[in-house]
């Protein structure tokens, strides 16, 4: 690459690390993880920089990328995490947590019970807030695919939640 792709480049990376490697935390739920997934998909970027030529598309790029070795990765089965009845550490309880932390954790444990592509659709149409034909590019699927990943989602997420965060069962 020659000095003036790398600064593009490098303009690029500053103003997207950031954003990049939170959606990699919503899909994998861990910041460690998120941070190799996040330069996973800037590594792939820099490859092609230069045959990239509609640099208005570049996040869609990224998305893709990131979301395909967060996939990727769980499909291996040394990094298949195993569920335990009982916790190894638990977190203290001591009342000064507030509503915010204590629902975002409580979605996040959520989240990682549910299947990778369906935690991918929900974290892309819902954190994101992609609508559903975006959703459908970046995981290379169709618009239908994407709708029954959503409802399957769900309906994962509301089981692995329970009682929680009673907001997300359906009024019915």
């Amino acid at each position: 690459m020659d000095q003036r792709d790398e600064q593009e480049f490098a303009e690029y990376f500053v103003a997207r690390r950031e954003a990049v490697r939170r959606t990699a935390y919503l899909l994998c739920g861990d910041w460690h993880r998120a941070d190799d997934f996040a330069q996973t998909a800037f590594v792939a970027v820099h490859r092609k920089w230069r045959k990239i030529r509609d640099k208005q598309a570049l996040d869609a790029y990224v998305r893709r990328t990131l979301v395909r070795a967060v996939i990727d990765e769980s499909r291996r089965p040394w990094r298949r995490e195993r569920f335990v009845d009982e916790i190894p550490e638990t977190p203290s309880s001591d009342g000064e947590v507030g509503d915010a932390v204590a629902t975002r954790d409580t979605l996040m444990k959520g989240l990682r019970r549910v299947p990778p592509r369906q935690r991918a659709v929900l974290v892309l149409r819902f954190l994101e807030g992609l609508d559903v034909a975006t959703a459908a590019e970046v995981l290379g699927c169709s618009e239908g695919t994407v709708k029954s990943q959503t409802a399957r989602g769900l309906e994962a997420l509301r089981e692995a939640l329970g009682d929680a965060i009673d907001d997300l069962r359906p009024a019915s």
